[in-house]
């Protein structure tokens, strides 16, 4: 389908420029470090406010920011400015570069969509200022493309295929047959998990690509089937995996004894499809608000502006905005260097990160999830959608600094 022309680069900047909320907040006084009389702060959440991952970040990364502001006690201080990049690369660039060299914003949040958040990063680079990624999984912002000034805050590829595979292994599902799309990125999942699995000490048993959109897989789930394997991982998201898992369900796959998974899902998704649909699901996550009494107590507090509970993005930018805060309290300065050598040399625990440390590569590592999605007559209250299984340790679910591509340390 042709879709009619778009609007100009600099008419979609400036309808972008014109979303930029600039909030002050009212708070504590801060420490005498940052006094009054200290210079201003000026941090920007650019995010999805329109498109696909509206839910996963949008207004809710807004909010996070905003609660990270005034948890600090620097509300008197800090001025918060958002804007919608509309999952376009150039848009995002455009906006980050004037944030950065014309708007004096110190640094930038969240991210989401991988080909925008490359761009962004690029422009972070040349500006030599901070953008903290929350919602982008791509490798490459602390790999290849590396520069010292994108750090990765929540997760990546690897994290997720390593985390899924070790848990599953762990829970004895040691054979493996992958189901997934037939395009670039879903065969690339299925290629990492081909080789986290056998690394880990497992077996993928068989695979099977499937066209985008399909809506019968009864030949692949026979394929998976007779495979015999433990565990079928699917890579597939929205419409393909609801379509998918009711087949599933029409075949009695789980009631024979394998197992079925996906790489991630996000809390808003299940909650717009539905337990029935997903009921059984595994999957990793970096985050889940009802974890355990911290996770609680921030999603208590996060719920009554959005009446949506956090996803694992809204609080890594959380978590991320309030170490940064807590890094410039630290050093009484906002210049990148010194924020990111305060974050990388003094490991840290929150609601969001555990056993947290910054590599110097750019990439936080903290313990992964991984839980499975609880069928409806399992829920307790609202939202109960997650039973967490078990927890992949910092240092094994991410990316060794040694193995990594990134030329760049600091």
């Amino acid at each position: 389908m042709t879709s009619a022309p778009g609007p100009s680069l600099a008419h979609r900047a400036g309808l972008a420029r014109r979303t930029v909320l600039a909030t002050s907040l009212a708070g504590l006084a801060a420490p005498s470090i940052v006094s009054a009389q200290s210079a201003p702060i000026k941090l920007g959440v650019l995010t999805d406010m329109s498109s696909v991952y509206a839910d996963y970040a949008g207004q809710g990364s807004v909010e996070a920011a905003r609660m990270a502001i005034a948890d600090a006690g620097m509300a008197e201080r800090v001025q918060l400015v958002s804007a919608d990049h509309l999952n376009k690369p150039d848009v995002g660039a455009s906006l980050a570069a004037d944030w950065y060299d014309n708007q004096g914003v110190d640094a930038i949040f969240d991210c989401p969509t991988s080909s925008v958040a490359l761009a962004v990063n690029t422009v972070a680079g040349k500006s030599r200022k901070l953008c903290i990624f929350s919602t982008a999984i791509v490798d490459r912002l602390n790999e290849e493309d590396c520069n010292g000034y994108g750090i990765s805050w929540t997760w990546d590829i690897y994290s997720v295929a390593r985390s899924s595979a070790l848990l599953q292994l762990r829970r004895g599902l040691d054979t493996w047959f992958i189901i997934h799309q037939d395009y670039v990125a879903g065969k690339t999942m299925a290629t990492l998990a081909q080789e986290m699995v056998t690394a880990a000490g497992g077996k993928v048993l068989g695979s099977v690509a499937h066209p985008l959109g399909a809506t019968d897989y009864s030949s692949y789930l026979l394929q998976a089937q007779a495979s015999g394997a433990k565990f079928i991982l699917f890579t597939a998201g929205g419409t393909d995996l609801i379509n998918a898992l009711k087949q599933v369900r029409e075949f009695g796959i789980v009631q024979r004894g394998q197992q079925i998974g996906t790489m991630f899902t996000v809390i808003t998704d299940v909650h717009a499809i539905g337990l029935e649909a997903l009921q059984n699901l595994n999957f990793v996550t970096a985050f889940y608000w009802d974890r355990d009494e911290q996770t609680r107590a921030f999603a208590k507090r996060f719920f009554p502006t959005r009446q949506k509970q956090p996803t694992m993005f809204q609080a890594g930018v959380y978590s991320a905005m309030t170490q940064y805060l807590k890094a410039v309290k630290a050093t009484g300065s906002t210049k990148a260097e010194a924020v990111r050598a305060h974050i990388r040399d003094n490991p840290f625990e929150d609601f969001f990160a555990r056993n947290a440390r910054l590599l110097p590569n750019g990439r936080l590592i903290h313990d992964m999830l991984t839980a499975r999605i609880k069928a409806p007559s399992e829920q307790r209250y609202p939202w109960d959608y997650y039973e967490v299984v078990g927890a992949v340790p910092a240092k094994e679910a991410f990316r060794a600094i040694e193995q990594s591509k990134c030329t760049v340390r600091f």
